[in-house]
């Protein structure tokens, strides 16, 4: 695997490295040892879910989860395309309330790797499109947030597509409020 770290520190996109024959491919999409080379981070994931987005331009997020449940995901695209989105809400963070994006398909295989302290989020570029994610904490409702996509204390966020669908959970996120410092881990 090649890990290529993004513009805000503990965001990586991951590009497998598939081994092709005539039968097809085989690629590794983790192994410990390496993500803890390339990343200084042991991982250990304790829950995996996957998603379907019917209609292109399908937006869902920004969802994180409070410390003492912040998870660290790996997310990839299995089927169709998505641009993908990490916005740093780490407190003290030189890139705090920054974001950052990788366009992830089925085709190129890339991943992302988001860090405990970001939230998440990522729009359909086609049709079908379906994600994998690897979650290094249980689902905790009671620690569950989010942040509006269109909060104007973050930079806008470029989306390539007009939104054709989102949840009314994700739709009515509260903007951030002007005291809102960030997590602390």
């Amino acid at each position: 695997m090649k890990f290529y770290p993004t513009p805000i520190a503990g965001v990586f996109s991951i590009e497998p490295e598939p081994i092709v024959d005539a039968r097809g491919f085989f690629a590794r999409t983790f192994c410990e040892r390496e993500f803890e080379v390339a990343t200084g981070r042991k991982l250990s994931f304790v829950q995996m879910n996957q998603s379907r987005s019917l209609q292109k331009g399908t937006f869902r997020g920004l969802h994180y989860q409070l410390p003492p449940k912040a998870e660290t995901k790996l997310i990839r695209c299995v089927r169709g395309a998505v641009l993908d989105f990490a916005l740093d809400l780490r407190k003290d963070s030189p890139t705090f309330l920054q974001w950052t994006s990788v366009e992830m398909s089925a085709e190129n295989m890339r991943m992302i790797l988001i860090p405990e302290g970001f939230a998440h989020a990522f729009q359909s570029l086609e049709e079908n499109s379906e994600m994998l994610y690897h979650h290094t904490e249980f689902f905790a409702p009671a620690y569950d947030r989010g942040v509006r996509y269109n909060d104007p204390r973050i930079a806008a966020m470029h989306l390539p597509l007009p939104i054709s669908v989102m949840s009314e959970k994700d739709r009515n996120y509260e903007f951030l409020s002007n005291d809102f410092e960030g997590i602390t881990l």
